[in-house]
């Protein structure tokens, strides 16, 4: 990751207007990180905030800690990453893969919600079969 840049932008130029009736709408950036990972190399990190995983180019692997399945994410698919899971990916391509990670800095909020944050980590993967 050291040919990340980071870029600041307004995410309400591509999106739906908000449906709140107040004219103070406030505007919070996006920030979209850009990276390559070299073929043969492996890049592991711990999510800071919850983002969105872009595939630019070349065909990327995925795995998270704490799910027991594997993803393989062509250009062009992207996928949510939650805070605080552990991820790598890698690529199996001739070429470098272009990947991007964009997060919506969010207001910081009360002692409940983070509470709730928390009780939602304990079960990450509520949809996934259970093995026999």
């Amino acid at each position: 990751m050291n040919q990340a840049s980071p870029q600041f932008t307004d995410p309400l130029s591509d999106v739906s207007p908000p449906e709140v009736s107040s004219p103070c709408v406030e505007r919070l950036p996006r920030v979209v990180m850009h990276f390559e990972v070299q073929p043969g190399a492996t890049l592991s990190w711990r999510v800071e905030e919850h983002c969105e995983l872009n595939v630019n180019s070349e065909r990327v692997w995925l795995t998270r800690a704490s799910s027991p399945y594997d993803y393989w994410l062509q250009p062009g698919y992207s996928i949510q990453l939650r805070r605080g899971e552990r991820v790598w990916v890698s690529t199996d391509g001739k070429l470098a893969a272009r990947l991007s990670l964009v997060t919506y800095p969010r207001k910081r909020r009360g002692v409940f919600y983070r509470w709730l944050e928390r009780l939602s980590r304990l079960n990450p993967d509520i949809y996934a079969p259970n093995s026999r």
